[in-house]
């Protein structure tokens, strides 16, 4: 049975557009090839790290979420360790209000203004 999962990883800073951008299809490709369905992917950018790692102090942050089978999860996080451009990964496996959190974020339910939602 599929279950709900997302994946957050962070790639090195030195990477150029090109080279995050295909480490990215690398990891959507692979999960494709798992059996796994992709809902959403997301690129977060080039954002600031609570702490250094690998002495670096930014990341690219990027969000796959997909429905796979448990062991899909298994052949992915093994990519990621054998990875040298992924610096960090956690993958969590969501409940049902977490996917329907998900779809709300989606589809803009939480960028209206104040404003908006008062009346």
């Amino acid at each position: 049975m599929l279950k709900n999962y997302e994946t957050v990883f962070i790639l090195n800073p030195v990477l150029s557009d090109e080279q995050m951008k295909d480490a990215v299809g690398q990891y959507e490709q692979l999960l494709k090839e798992n059996g796994a369905e992709i809902i959403n992917v997301e690129k977060w950018g080039l954002k600031k790290l609570a702490y250094a790692i690998q002495h670096k102090s930014t990341g690219f942050y990027n969000l796959i979420e997909f429905k796979a089978e448990p062991s899909a999860i298994a052949n992915l996080e093994i990519e990621f360790k054998r990875d040298e451009r992924v610096m960090r990964f956690l993958t969590v496996a969501l409940d049902k209000h977490a996917v329907e959190y998900n779809e709300k974020r989606r589809s803009g339910a939480f960028n209206k203004s104040k404003k908006e939602a008062v009346s």
